[in-house]
């Protein structure tokens, strides 16, 4: 964050100044975690109120807060709207930075990518990126104001429930780079259709400039096409790709090992993350990276030791007797469920199971996919599928004899601890909703 006044941002933003202050450090919607010298933003929700917790941020070292209203002898900028405002601060700050903006989005991957190009950036020039999936119209501001007059590359996930979300969110941050990584089913149940889903993350690449750049999945026929939509440069990355993807070979932890290629140099990748899709997330990331000057065997270095970096996605823990739990409980659609699901057969354990939940926001093709999900977990050899709660019925149904239904989470722990031995391997994924990360807390407990 820039330093600012609170004179000068109520200016900004079109409020009215309460009091004097300094604003030194990014802005928080979290009172208890407020950083020194720091903005908070006093949301008015359904259940909580904002407001009632200002003198708490402004104790735990926030400089001041951005309102609603005025707060006793607080001082705040007082607004209209808190979440407007805050696109407006993020945008005055982003103007005022020399910094390189690269703005990701995609139906899934988002977050698995922007930690792997954070990596591969920082080494090159101070990097600021989403703490976890900050990708809405508070995630994308909170993120730029993090960003100082020393940043040198500001990244930022954009994601969509409906057409002009993202070209909202690249007028707070207008991106440098674009980077669309695939168009799948997620939201499907808002968007419509996959035709839909494209044309809103496509908005994405309509927002450059002519000096911007587009990086592009080849191997996906709905980005591939948003070539059109900019004038500016095109790299595209994937099997049919300027990058180029060899073929992929999982070793015993599950970690891909491929080639990736351009013109004249071809490096050998490792990604140590779980599950062969890292290899394209890795595709994108050095398609990007060369859009900004850094060499492929340099990004290749930086990828083998780029590690998960955000909780609940394909995250290995090993029980104190050798159990293996991969937490991918952050979110779910019906792509990154088989992603999951392969990067689980590729496990070397003794056994496999899946403790699989409800995939949300898929409207009425809701309970087909659920069913594929659970054919696709016994096709691939999966040893027991638990799907949790009413909403996964389609995946118990799929997986036939192999599947336990139960109602709950704690049915589910008390299948699993009748069930597993130390040498096996469980996946845990759902949609955020459903919190399946509650099953991954009690079988490390046990």
């Amino acid at each position: 964050m820039i330093v600012m006044s609170l004179a000068e941002i109520a200016d900004v933003v079109g409020g009215v100044a309460h009091g004097d202050a300094q604003v030194t450090a990014p802005a928080s919607l979290d009172s208890r975690a407020v950083d020194a010298g720091g903005l908070f933003a006093a949301l008015a929700g359904e259940h909580v109120d904002g407001h009632d917790y200002v003198d708490a941020a402004i104790s735990n070292g926030a400089a001041a807060a951005l309102t609603s209203r005025p707060v006793g002898d607080a001082p705040v900028v007082v607004v209209d709207d808190v979440t407007t405002a805050l696109g407006l601060l993020a945008r005055h700050v982003r103007d005022q930075l020399h910094t390189t903006v690269i703005a990701i989005t995609g139906s899934q991957g988002k977050t698995s990518v922007k930690d792997l190009l954070t990596q591969v950036l920082a080494p090159s020039g101070p990097t600021v990126s989403p703490v976890g999936s900050y990708n809405n119209e508070l995630g994308v501001p909170l993120t730029v104001l993090r960003a100082d007059l020393e940043t040198t590359y500001l990244v930022v996930e954009m994601g969509a429930r409906g057409l002009g979300h993202i070209a909202s969110l690249c007028r707070i941050a207008p991106p440098d780079v674009a980077v669309v990584l695939n168009v799948g089913r997620a939201h499907v149940g808002e968007f419509g259709s996959p035709d839909v889903t494209a044309q809103a993350k496509g908005e994405i690449v309509d927002a450059l400039t002519t000096e911007g750049t587009a990086v592009l999945n080849a191997d996906d026929e709905r980005v591939a096409a948003m070539a059109e939509r900019t004038s500016g440069e095109v790299v595209t990355f994937g099997v049919g790709g300027d990058i180029a993807l060899g073929e992929v070979r999982l070793d015993a932890a599950g970690e891909p090992h491929f080639t990736l290629s351009e013109v004249g140099t071809s490096v050998d990748v490792h990604v140590p993350q779980i599950g062969a899709h890292h290899a394209l997330n890795a595709a994108a990331v050095a398609a990007t990276a060369l859009a900004l000057g850094i060499d492929l065997t340099t990004v290749a270095a930086r990828l083998d030791q780029a590690g998960a970096r955000s909780p609940m996605r394909m995250a290995r823990h090993v029980r104190g007797d050798g159990l293996v739990v991969i937490d991918d409980a952050y979110n779910a659609n019906p792509e990154s469920m088989a992603a999951a699901l392969h990067a689980l057969a590729g496990v070397d354990r003794d056994r496999m199971v899946a403790v699989l939940g409800e995939m949300l926001e898929l409207g009425d093709a809701s309970h087909a996919a659920h069913v594929e999900v659970g054919r696709l977990a016994a096709e691939l050899g999966v040893d027991l599928v638990v799907a949790v709660g009413t909403g996964a019925a389609g995946i118990a149904e799929g997986a036939g004899e192999r599947a336990t239904a139960v109602d709950d989470v704690d049915d589910a722990v008390r299948v699993l601890s009748a069930w597993l031995t130390p040498a096996d391997v469980v996946l845990v994924k759902a949609s955020r909703d459903v919190r399946l990360e509650r099953v991954t807390e009690a079988l490390l407990e046990h």
